[in-house]
């Protein structure tokens, strides 16, 4: 799965690429921060003894622990400074060991709770000299990597498990033509239904709240 999203997200970034016009203008941005996400409820049937559960998680970002919080974004704006393109966000959440289910002792998505995204974005440049600000919004998919032991049964790897929307805004300041920097303001939300070993199932949807600082190439 990780091999199918990095091709996938590649594949998007070439498309954009190859259909963008001479007069268009192609923006490749990296970005860190740190995220949070509040309090949600996890609920479904426990693996191994197929009892229901319902647990509400405080869940912990832990944004530079490795693997860190991060996200990747291309985008093809367009001469009237409207902008369309892909993003991949990893999150990251933890449940805290005295707030999972009976049975449960790890249930986490450390390795991502990845949302890919398609996105249309408006800019306004050099607003205020060298500041651009700019808003955002996008629709995709959560693709998680689900780490759960629970009753002796263990559930370790990608699923896509449902949609998923962001909201951005946020601000880039210009160093040279080509290279610069931005911070901005990252809102998602996914709705997840996951499948669990040992025939356990779990539902839960997941809020991030994220400050993001980058650097932005365009070319």
């Amino acid at each position: 799965m990780v091999k199918s999203l990095n091709i996938a997200v590649t594949a998007g970034f070439v498309a954009l690429g190859l259909a963008a016009p001479a007069s268009a203008e192609i923006e490749l941005s990296f970005y860190g921060g740190s995220q949070s996400s509040p309090h949600s409820r996890v609920e479904g049937t426990a693996p191994g003894t197929g009892a229901p559960y319902s647990a509400l998680i405080g869940w912990e970002g832990k944004s530079f622990s490795p693997p860190p919080y991060y996200g990747l974004r291309a985008m093809w704006w367009k001469p009237n400074n409207l902008g369309f393109g892909v993003e991949l966000t990893h999150t990251k959440a933890y449940a805290p060991q005295s707030e999972m289910p009976a049975g449960f002792s790890r249930l986490e998505f450390t390795d991502g709770h990845n949302i890919l995204t398609a996105n249309v974005m408006k800019r306004w440049p050099d607003q205020w000299k060298f500041i651009t600000p700019y808003v955002g919004a996008g629709i995709g998919l959560a693709i998680p990597h689900v780490d759960v032991f629970a009753n002796g049964e263990k559930t370790y790897g990608y699923q896509v498990t449902g949609p998923a929307a962001k909201a951005i805004a946020g601000v880039k300041y210009d160093l040279t033509d080509r290279w610069a920097v931005f911070t901005e303001y990252q809102f998602t939300y996914s709705k997840n239904e996951a499948e669990l070993e040992g025939g356990g199932t779990m539902s839960f949807p997941l809020i991030t709240n994220a400050i993001n600082v980058g650097v932005a190439l365009n070319f």
